[in-house]
């Protein structure tokens, strides 16, 4: 079964944090479980984020949290972010395309 977390964080700082994600990205290239992310933007209140973040499976997100990279990632959008971030995680039941 797949995994999805979803992060949503306030900042004025979206090129810092999208500056954050890539070196990530580029960090991790061959280690990550990640398989597939979106970075949303609340179009009524622009310093509302979402991150939606996809994994093979619950054990995989967590081998890939245990990461130093992702710490450090965690450590920097701490920083950059206007209060905590909210963390929800999520079994995938049902994925279809339409």
């Amino acid at each position: 079964m797949s995994f999805v977390q979803v992060i949503e964080f306030e900042t004025t700082h979206e090129q810092d944090v999208q500056r954050a994600m890539d070196d990530w990205r580029d960090a991790t290239e061959n280690e990550r479980s990640v398989t597939h992310t979106t970075l949303t933007r609340d179009h009524s209140r622009p310093n509302h984020y979402v991150a939606i973040v996809e994994f093979p499976s619950y054990e995989e997100a967590m081998r890939n949290s245990d990461m130093p990279e992702t710490s450090a990632l965690a450590t920097r959008m701490r920083d950059l972010c206007d209060g905590p971030l909210r963390f929800v995680d999520l079994d995938v039941i049902r994925d279809e395309d339409l």
